[in-house]
């Protein structure tokens, strides 16, 4: 008798074996002639080599339905241990184009509204691209969403997510804990993004192993940043030296989005936005492209939209 081993990497087995081992229960019922032994992340099988073989086959096809999808139910199971496999590219056909990512639990993360689409479309014909809108229009949530869709897709090998920590000041070494600590609070946005998209062993790995990054501007000088799907948020705090060393971080085979609001600048009251510099000296060129949200694509509680629009009429007056 045979013996083989398959790993799960980046995936919390209980997801995946489903509750009291309900896939492990489904695959015997499949696959009669094999042992199936799952011990944490790893699953040893025993049996026929040609049998062995078919069985890894159908394994390979629910581990990346699982990475695709972050769930895996009765059915689905079903389809992909009697399918030839055709089918399940059908479906994923149909869904890439509306859907960006199949967040955590299977939650479908979309576009939800026009300039969110505009979005989409933009960033796949640009290499760069500025969204600017006030908050709650969903700007960086759809960045992060499309970085998490080209990292899946291997359209890039790492996500690098940065913003300009104004706020922190000199008082950032009052704060307690270490570095990353203090750091933490101005990345939590971006934090809530991902652990929306990727499941969080998934997360984690890929954090420990630089797959994504996220870190202060600062950070960022010095860096040639190549295959990397890379967003600049808050970048109406950006000074005009600050933006100018992040555009000019731009590598081989890289996507750049730059968010911001340029109704909410933190910065000394003369110093000039280094985004609303940018957005007037690289409107015309080919490659850069913008989009411009306002409290229509607001996508927060609907009192968000009302605020939005009293502060309007107050800073127009």
């Amino acid at each position: 008798m045979n013996e083989r081993i398959i790993e799960l990497e980046e995936i919390n087995p209980k997801d995946f074996f489903g509750t009291n081992n309900s896939t492990i229960e489904q695959l015997k019922r499949y696959f009669p002639k094999i042992k199936i032994v799952a011990r944490g992340s790893h699953m040893k099988i025993y049996g026929a080599s040609d049998v062995l073989d078919e069985f890894e086959i159908r394994m390979e096809r629910l581990i990346k339905y699982f990475n695709r999808y972050n769930k895996l139910d009765e059915n689905s199971i079903e389809r992909i241990l009697t399918s030839t496999g055709n089918d399940e590219k059908l479906a994923a056909s149909k869904n890439s184009k509306e859907v960006l990512v199949h967040g955590v639990s299977g939650r479908l993360i979309k576009a939800q509204t026009e300039n969110q689409r505009k979005m989409v479309t933009l960033m796949a014909k640009n290499d760069m691209l500025f969204a600017v809108g006030p908050a709650g229009t969903g700007k960086t949530y759809t960045a992060v969403a499309l970085a998490v869709k080209a990292l899946k897709e291997k359209e890039v090998r790492r996500i690098i997510l940065t913003r300009p920590a104004v706020e922190s000041g000199e008082n950032l070494g009052f704060l307690p804990g270490d570095l990353k600590e203090k750091l933490d609070p101005y990345m939590q946005p971006l934090y809530d993004a991902l652990r929306d998209m990727i499941p969080h062993e998934r997360l984690e790995s890929h954090l420990e192993k630089g797959v994504i990054q996220i870190a202060p501007l600062a950070f960022m000088r010095g860096r040639t940043l190549d295959n990397a799907f890379v967003i600049l948020d808050e970048a109406q705090n950006t000074t005009h030296n600050q933006m100018k060393m992040f555009l000019t971080r731009m590598g081989k085979s890289a996507k750049f989005i730059i968010t911001g609001d340029p109704g909410q600048i933190d910065l000394p009251r003369k110093q000039v936005s280094g985004l609303k510099e940018s957005l007037l000296a690289l409107k015309d060129i080919e490659g850069i492209a913008q989009v411009y949200l306002d409290d229509k694509d607001v996508v927060r509680h609907r009192l968000v939209k009302q605020i939005i629009s009293a502060y309007k009429s107050i800073e127009t007056e």
